[in-house]
C-alpha cells in the first residue's frame, strides 16, 4: 500500500488523493502535523525540506509537491504500482 504523508492544508495533497483514487490506488494518509516522527522521516527523504506530498512505496519516495499528473506517473512506475 502506498503511503501518503500530508498537511491538512496542502492543495497538492488534494489533488494527489484525487488522482490516486480516480486510478483506484489504496493509499494510507499519514499527516505530518500531527505525527512528529512521520515529519522526521519525511525531512530525511526529501533532503531536510517537510515537502507533502510525499509518497512512498517499498524503497521508493517521492516527494509531490507542485502536484502534475506526470510526477505521479514517475513515482507509479519506479514503485512498480
Amino acid at each position: 500500500m502506498i503511503k501518503m504523508y500530508t498537511t491538512t492544508w496542502c492543495p497538492d495533497c488534494h489533488a494527489t488523493k484525487r488522482a490516486l483514487s480516480s486510478k483506484g490506488l489504496a493509499f494510507e494518509e499519514i499527516n505530518i502535523e500531527q505525527d512528529e516522527q512521520a515529519a522526521e522521516y519525511v525531512m530525511s527523504v526529501n533532503g531536510g525540506r517537510r515537502s507533502v506530498p510525499t509518497l512512498v512505496s517499498g524503497d521508493v519516495a517521492h516527494s509531490l509537491s507542485g502536484f502534475r499528473p506526470q510526477k505521479l506517473d514517475v513515482f507509479l512506475a519506479e514503485a512498480g504500482l
